[in-house]
């Protein structure tokens, strides 16, 4: 490995933290060069005082709406990974289903609250379950995409050597679709965080979603985006932590980060 290569490799994994840096630091310029008002956008700096100052009120509500979010994921996982291979082993079921999973991914999310409200009750519940509906999705096309292209003629070569279907589904067809599995993960965990503060700004009385309503309602625009950090901090921690799981186990599909 040369120095430049060394180089280059060291800058791109920095690169997220310089981008980050430089947009707080533009941020900071703007809101206090042109004498933003705090009550319309907040500069980094009244947020990170925020931060400090209701730190043990933020850390309780994301600590629930961490939770609560691992939830509903969780139970997305079970049902997204079930339900797509479900339609990506059988040909009749990814036409007959896909299309109504697709209709009813383009309903908005939120909509459902109320409802989840009547059955449930304001609480736990319909945070988990709007966190869950708007993140299965992803984990469902993916995991169904993985069986479905999986090569006609490889499945022929391994049924003539005796292989059943079950057997090219399970041993062939899922490994090779844990590449799509990660890439589905990363996508829907951000998405299982909307869902949850979503949810927590209708239908709790804790959580971000509820200190957001709370602190907007109060003028606290600094408290407010406090919580917003909090959540993309969040998001992001889980995102990266399955970046790494994916690159620990499906090396073999990412040939240009090996020697990451």
């Amino acid at each position: 490995m040369t120095m430049s290569t060394s180089r280059a490799r060291r800058l791109e994994q920095a690169s997220p933290w310089i981008l980050l840096v430089a947009t707080v630091l533009i941020w900071q310029l703007l809101c206090s060069g042109l004498g933003v008002s705090e009550f319309i956008f907040p500069s980094p700096w009244s947020i990170a005082q925020a931060l400090g100052e209701h730190g043990r009120t933020i850390a309780g509500h994301a600590w629930r709406t961490f939770w609560v979010t691992m939830a509903g994921f969780g139970l997305s996982i079970v049902v997204g990974v079930l339900l797509g291979f479900l339609i990506g082993s059988s040909r009749v079921a990814y036409t007959a289903v896909y299309p109504l999973m697709t209709a009813f991914n383009a309903l908005p999310k939120a909509a459902f609250v109320p409802i989840l409200v009547v059955w449930f009750g304001i609480g736990v519940g319909p945070a988990v379950l709007t966190a869950f509906l708007i993140s299965f999705f992803p984990i469902m096309v993916n995991i169904a995409t993985g069986l479905a292209t999986l090569e006609p003629e490889l499945e022929d070569v391994l049924r003539v050597l005796g292989a059943r279907r079950w057997d090219v589904l399970v041993k062939v067809g899922l490994p090779r679709s844990m590449p799509y599995f990660y890439g589905s993960l990363k996508v829907a965990i951000t998405l299982a965080f909307v869902g949850t503060t979503v949810s927590e700004m209708t239908a709790a009385n804790e959580g971000i979603g509820y200190l957001l309503i709370s602190a907007g309602s109060s003028m606290q625009m600094g408290l407010a985006f406090a919580g917003l950090v909090v959540v993309g901090a969040m998001a992001m921690a889980m995102y990266e932590l399955f970046s790494v799981v994916e690159r620990r186990t499906t090396g073999w599909a990412h040939r240009g980060s090996q020697g990451h």
